[in-house]
């Protein structure tokens, strides 16, 4: 991808196919100056496994990187366990480890170039064992100037909604907001459903006497079925970074992408938002999808807009879009699935991650409870031992859920959350 020279230019570039930009004028007045690059911050939530839907993110990334941008990749490890302990304090740094590889893989099978790319754990400057930082107290004073149905309603698009929510899921979004300043950035990425967030840092920075910043909105891709998003939490709207092809296909094949219908249509968005971009970081900024027909000529695209009309005149059909959509994702797919196959490290962490469930146990004869007082008895009943389990969006279940959830003590949590003397030194 060329690199502009100007700051018209650049500014072009970083908005491009953005859905929408929150104080635009900040990023213009530092491109105008030159004094300095843009700096902005993407950050991950430890939770479930990376889906194709990150390359949405990653390849804006590309985007911000050829316009001279500083990037830095925040995983967000603490604001994880906040989500209704989706990251377990257990499995955090396993979590982080996973999230580095998977990301780091698939950022080099669409061509973005990582070595200008820093990674940031959140742990690293949020709970700090040895170095003195203001950041709790900083969280404190945030607290005092935004209202809890503030706070609540900012995060209704991001964390995970329960009847009776956890005071933990109001203080993401105040974190979220507060990693602005402690990463030292003019901007922050991230998708449309954020937007919440982003107005809440937008008003609630300058009260305790920190600046504005700006905030870049991708759209969201449609998940693989009929509405709603690409999701962790649902797997049969996503597929995995990892997943085997045979896998790949069945999703693709059953995929929602009815004749004709353009709207909600998240193979076709699939195309638009991915295949697209990255197929034009291949081929010197000029993107280029082909869908073979059976008893015609192929179809080439090099935009969306001509794809569209196609597909409502059904020129172009399910029956031929899924094919090439299909074998267009493998192709980038396939790098990242040979690096994890090839890899050792990778597959011990995701089994230290993700916990596999535990494998049914052959029918045994019921033998008679004698009730907890018996020796020997377990109160309460419950499920056996090593019968924890990952759930698709990161969160555990199983006996023991909520030790390895939130740790036996405050020692046991800063140990388990302060991965900054280890994995921060990059």
């Amino acid at each position: 991808m060329a690199a502009p020279t100007d700051a018209t230019s650049k500014f072009d570039l970083i908005t491009k196919n953005l859905q929408e930009v929150l104080n635009p004028e900040i990023i213009k007045e530092i491109l105008d100056k030159n004094e300095r690059p843009l700096s902005i911050y993407w950050g991950t939530a430890t939770t479930g496994k990376p889906h194709c839907g990150y390359f949405v993110p990653m390849l804006k990334i590309a985007e911000f990187l050829a316009a001279g941008c500083e990037v830095k990749v925040l995983l967000a490890d603490v604001h994880g366990f906040l989500d209704n302990l989706k990251a377990p304090i257990e499995l955090v740094e396993e979590r982080v480890k996973y999230y580095r590889h998977a990301i780091t893989s698939a950022m080099k099978a669409v061509n973005v170039d990582i070595s200008r790319l820093k990674f940031v754990i959140g742990s690293q400057y949020q709970t700090p064992k040895e170095k003195a930082t203001n950041y709790a107290f900083d969280l404190l004073r945030l607290c005092t100037q935004v209202s809890s149905h503030d706070a609540s309603k900012a995060g209704s698009e991001v964390v995970k909604q329960t009847d009776s929510p956890p005071v933990s899921s109001i203080i993401y979004p105040l974190m979220q907001a507060l990693d602005e300043e402690y990463l030292n950035v003019d901007a922050q990425f991230g998708g449309v459903d954020q937007r919440k967030i982003f107005t809440l840092a937008v008003e609630s920075l300058p009260r305790i006497g920190f600046r504005k910043r700006a905030h870049l909105m991708n759209p969201l891709i449609p998940g693989l079925q009929e509405g709603g998003k690409m999701s962790s939490s649902d797997p049969d709207s996503k597929i995995d970074l990892i997943e085997p092809a045979d896998i790949v296909r069945k999703k693709l094949k059953k995929a929602f992408c009815p004749p004709k219908q353009v709207e909600g249509n998240g193979v076709l968005s699939f195309v638009e938002y991915v295949l697209l971009p990255a197929s034009a970081l291949k081929n010197n900024g000029t993107p280029r999808f082909v869908v073979d027909r059976r008893d015609a000529e192929p179809l080439v695209y090099d935009s969306i807009e001509r794809m569209r009309k196609d597909y409502e005149a059904d020129v172009l059909s399910p029956q031929s879009l899924k094919p090439a959509v299909t074998e267009a994702l493998l192709a980038i797919l396939k790098p990242i699935r040979e690096e994890y196959e090839s890899s050792k490290e990778w597959q011990e962490v995701e089994l230290r991650a993700y916990p596999p469930p535990p494998q049914a146990a052959k029918k045994e004869k019921k033998v008679k409870n004698l009730g907890s007082r018996f020796p020997g008895g377990r109160a309460g009943g419950g499920e056996a031992n090593g019968s924890l389990e990952a759930k698709p969006d990161g969160e555990v279940v199983g006996e023991g859920a909520h030790e390895v959830s939130v740790g036996k003590s405050t020692e046991e949590g800063l140990e388990k959350l302060s991965l900054a003397q280890e994995s921060g030194k990059q």
